[in-house]
């Protein structure tokens, strides 16, 4: 019976939001003459991502099984996945929604005494320690103080547990209220509907507390308010700027905003590829597959201490003479790594900075980027230009057979991908690309440095066109010295963390508030928690056009 009650909950959710009017979803929206200098285009209604349901349930009930790894994955749009609309949860994801929510509440009770710290069924009462329970904990999990209507409905469900002959027990009955809540769609979603009066001759409403902290805490945390947060909201202090901003601050010295870190770099850096690399063993003898997990760890180490822990510049991303490694990787790397290294433990160790700068020239960025038996300049300059430029190529024409040259011993990657570039048919298209890979010749397949191949030596200079990063180079480390005081690769970082953090792509009627955070960006030295902070203070994130409901009302 509970299944059938709590399978509606999440019907609910696209009966609710999908029954209001007005504008819900928003990238690229026209908005009017008088509302411009607003600067406010609206996210739409977004729902947990499997990543921010894992660490929600990990912050409201300490499960850290992961259950949402199990759900369907999500659509990517401009590249990340935290997109997902409302209205857009199928039959699948809803029966997974119920199952987490079943299992999560079972875990969940059988530590009574940390979900009811100040409260004990026996001494105080069932019906008491039930008020607090689903008072307290039903705030945090819809992010917001409960309604008479959502209060009176977990009670119910609550009195109907205890009088049933096969339920009847304090802890079933809250484990009822557990599985109601997980499947709600206060829980499930996070919708922005501001409140108050609109602000002068528009229809632009701010945001109430309430929505700031749960959108803060999503935006910089992938998770729930904490109680801090929570607190801030409860007495209004996060209605100005400066309030939020300090917030924003507080937060991002947390060590929860690693786990954002990590999310954006993954996706953002493709990284997620280094986990299906398949490498050709007789070409790359030093290679085996243990060494993914290790790329991917020694990356994903490197991005979180050059933003948490050193300056967190864009300049260090892309230029730090130092990584992280283990025995084997140092191993595996050799003359690159300038100490020597032992153990298991990845630490922080210096690298040969002729040879290796930042995260673009680490494993987890080469090896994917390349064939199982060959480096590949069209994959590395693809990466860099759509990546770390924020360019869209010309797709290949309709009739083009793409193969790649076949293995030959006589030549290098390189002189094979000049003829391919020769072709009428692909030059224009890989005279953009393969230049940008050529300067990544030094890297084989695998990553490893190399100064020769074939018996021949490696050329890695080449002309790049089309950008502000316009002349010859010599090796990536020169291109990362030019990329890190690149205008259009810092507005393409701003871009790509603006896509993340709000959760969309960005439009033309973003044009009002981009100019304004790639200044703000340059102004900090382009350091990434600045930009961060800066992103919570725009109108865009503060503000919204007014919902009208079916009906009436706001």
């Amino acid at each position: 019976m509970n299944r059938t009650f709590l399978f509606g909950g999440v019907l609910f959710a696209a009966a609710s939001f999908g029954a209001c009017t007005g504008t819900i979803g928003g990238e690229g929206e026209q908005v009017s003459a008088d509302e411009a200098s607003l600067c406010v285009v609206d996210t739409p209604i977004r729902r947990l991502t499997r990543f921010e349901y894992n660490n929600t349930v990990r912050d409201l009930f300490g499960d850290t099984t992961e259950p949402a790894s199990a759900f369907p994955p999500e659509e990517e749009v401009a590249g990340f996945n935290n997109q997902a609309q409302a209205l857009t949860t199928s039959e699948l994801l809803i029966e997974q929604y119920m199952k987490a929510a079943e299992a999560i509440s079972e875990r969940a009770v059988t530590n009574l005494a940390t979900l009811l710290p100040d409260c004990d069924p026996v001494s105080d009462g069932d019906e008491v320690c039930a008020d607090q329970f689903i008072s307290d904990i039903g705030r945090k999990a819809f992010r917001r103080p409960l309604s008479e209507q959502d209060t009176a409905r977990l009670r119910a469900l609550f009195d109907w547990g205890m009088a049933e002959p096969d339920i009847g027990t304090f802890a079933e009955s809250i484990r009822l209220v557990i599985e109601a809540m997980l499947q709600s769609p206060h829980f499930l979603y996070r919708p922005e509907f501001g409140g108050g009066e609109p602000l002068p001759d528009s229809d632009v409403v701010e945001l109430d507390d309430w929505e700031i902290a749960t959108k803060l805490s999503y935006m910089l945390w992938n998770s729930m308010p904490d109680d801090e947060l929570f607190a801030a909201a409860s007495a209004g202090e996060l209605s100005t700027k400066e309030q939020i901003a300090q917030q924003a601050r507080r937060m991002l010295d947390d060590d929860k905003a690693r786990d954002l870190i990590g999310n954006f770099h993954e996706q953002w850096l493709l990284l997620t590829h280094v986990e299906t690399i398949a490498k050709d063993p007789a070409m790359y003898p030093g290679y085996d597959d243990s060494l993914r997990g290790l790329w991917k760890e020694e990356v994903d180490r490197f991005i979180e201490y050059a933003i948490m822990e050193d300056d967190g510049t864009l300049d260090t991303l892309l230029t730090a003479n130092y990584s992280f490694m283990n025995e084997q990787l140092a191993s595996f790397y050799g003359d690159d790594v300038t100490e020597s290294v032992s153990g298991d433990e990845l630490r922080k160790v210096s690298v040969d900075p002729t040879r290796r700068a930042g995260l673009l020239t680490t494993g987890a960025v080469m090896a994917p980027h390349a064939k199982a038996n060959q480096s590949s300049p069209v994959y590395r300059g693809k990466f860099v230009r759509e990546q770390l430029l924020c360019q869209t190529l010309p797709p290949p024409p309709n009739d083009l057979i793409i193969e790649p040259p076949e293995l030959d011993s006589s030549k290098t990657t390189r002189e094979q991908f000049e003829e391919i570039s020769a072709d009428q048919a692909c030059a224009s298209c890989h005279n953009l690309m393969n230049p940008v890979g050529f300067i990544f010749e030094h890297y084989d397949g695998a990553g490893l440095w190399r100064d020769t191949q074939n018996g021949k030596p490696i050329d890695a200079t080449a002309e790049i066109i089309n950008s502000d990063l316009d002349r010859v180079y010599d090796g990536a480390v020169d291109l990362a010295g030019a990329m890190a005081e690149s205008e259009q690769v810092a507005q393409c970082v701003a871009l790509q963390w603006m896509r993340f953090s709000y959760n969309r792509s960005m439009g033309d009627s973003d044009a009002c508030m981009i100019e304004p955070i790639n200044q703000l960006f340059a102004a900090s030295g382009y350091d990434i928690k600045q930009l961060l902070v800066e992103l919570s203070q725009t109108n865009t994130f503060r503000m919204r056009h007014q919902v009208v409901v079916e009906g009436g009302g706001q």
